[in-house]
């Protein structure tokens, strides 16, 4: 099981769920990290907070705790 925070620059996964245990789940689902999207870890800052992932064509930056409630394959 590895989470979206745990992939290296430029690494792509596929979302396999979604952790509901985090309060941010339900915006990460709604701005489409939903399960079956391909992401690509694209940037990330100094201290690895935030993390921009592209996502369907569009790059979305969230923070790693919010990053660590996605599970991918």
């Amino acid at each position: 099981m590895k989470k979206a925070s745990e992939l290296n620059f430029g690494e792509k996964g596929t979302i396999k769920d979604i952790i509901t245990l985090n309060p941010s789940y339900k915006r990460i689902i709604e701005i489409g990290f939903t399960p079956g999207q391909e992401i690509e870890l694209v940037n990330t800052s100094i201290f690895n907070d935030p993390l921009t992932f592209s996502l369907r064509g569009t790059l979305i930056a969230i923070r790693k705790n919010q990053a660590d409630c996605i599970i991918i394959n």
